[in-house]
């Protein structure tokens, strides 16, 4: 194997591939990169047993290709070492079988490398019928939604993302039972068959980072784990194994009290109480609301109290007096666009919704905490 590429375009795809390497991989193999550089071009793949990616670079954008052959370079060195290179260009020759040198103008490297033949045969398989979504609409379903699951092992299936999809609707609801976010989009054609899928949310945040500009996001549905292509990537994972909770029960129809309010004034005085309470574990926040305003305050036994008034639009007979967690309640925030938002309650221990004015699509779901 003997090539020139430029920095750059190397630098980019190793940075996507090896977001796959795990620090707790204990097949010594897996913690490489695997270089396959063939007549096409230059196959990077990385993989954890549980993620794969692979980058493919065309041989149009390799510099010179003098012969082909493949490596597993150690991943742990080889990132830094592409990264701090003085020059533009960086020559690959492989030495002596099991030895590549790295060089550019100045500066060389002689790294140790791993067998190719020991590393894992990967079967990156695509289904017949992918769905088809565009990669902003990605990205906004996952920042919409990935942020409420679970981060306790106990139980797994909660540390995941659920995707279902019925016809023409996906449907990507977290949780971590304390919490709630669901999302919907349309998607522009049909799906043949019916998906109901978890996939580890460690994972699809890595994909989201890959996921930079707005081109079609290929997801390809087996019984066990799910392809992604991305341009020049494919990623895939595995799944969760297990049916995920039902969550349809738990997000009310009707609502008692309705209140409309402007997104970034809500925000702020919740922000704001939260500062006495960021120390505490739940970070608790009381919201009362009677007629036509709202008072937002926490106190903390030791530093003093805080107070918030908002002007806000509801039902003149509403009354109500409810706590919850102000980091969840800023989350759920965070991930709408509106002006405006409405708070959706049924009473102290009933679930608060909240919605955007405009966009139906998104539901977000937070449990009260019980004060008393």
């Amino acid at each position: 194997m003997n090539f020139t590429i430029e920095k750059n375009i190397l630098l980019e795809n190793l940075s996507n591939v090896v977001k796959a390497i795990s620090t707790k991989n204990i097949i010594p193999i897996l913690n490489g990169v695997k270089f396959e550089l063939t007549s096409e071009g230059l196959y990077l793949t990385a993989s954890d047993s549980e993620l794969t990616i692979r980058s493919f670079i065309d041989k149009a954008s390799i510099t010179n290709i003098e012969s082909e052959g493949s490596i597993i370079i150690q991943s742990k060195f080889i990132l830094d070492i592409i990264r701090k290179m003085p020059s533009d260009s960086i020559h690959f020759e492989l030495m002596d079988g099991l030895k590549i040198k790295i060089s550019s103008d100045n500066s060389q490297y002689d790294l140790n490398c791993l067998d190719p033949k020991e590393y894992p045969s990967l079967k990156l398989e695509e289904s017949d019928s992918p769905i088809i979504i565009k990669g902003n609409t990605f990205k906004s379903i996952i920042s919409q939604t990935v942020f409420a699951i679970s981060t306790q092992e106990l139980r797994p299936l909660l540390t995941g993302l659920n995707f279902k999809i019925a016809g023409d609707v996906l449907e990507c609801i977290a949780t971590d039972s304390y919490r709630l976010a669901k999302k919907n989009i349309k998607l522009d054609t049909p799906s043949e068959e019916v998906i109901n899928i978890v996939i580890p949310g460690k994972n699809i945040i890595e994909l989201d980072k890959i996921i930079t500009e707005d081109e079609n996001v290929e997801m390809h549905v087996f019984s066990n784990k799910v392809l992604f292509k991305y341009k020049n990537i494919i990623f895939q994972s595995n799944l969760l194994s297990g049916t995920y909770p039902n969550t349809s029960n738990l997000i009310p129809s009707d609502f008692s009290i309705i209140v409309n309010t402007k997104l970034d004034n809500y925000f702020s005085a919740i922000d704001r109480a939260a500062l006495l309470t960021q120390s505490k574990d739940k970070n608790i926040v009381k919201m009362r609301i009677k007629n036509n305003q709202m008072i937002i305050n926490s106190y903390a036994s030791e530093i003093g109290k805080v107070e918030e008034k908002l002007d806000i639009e509801t039902s003149n007979d509403a009354n109500i007096d409810i706590s919850f967690s102000a980091k969840y309640m800023l989350d759920a925030l965070k991930t709408i666009k509106d002006e405006e938002i409405l708070i959706l309650l049924n009473g102290e221990v009933k679930p608060i919704v909240i919605k955007s004015m405009t966009d139906e699509s998104l539901i977000q779901l937070i449990l009260p905490i019980k004060t008393y």
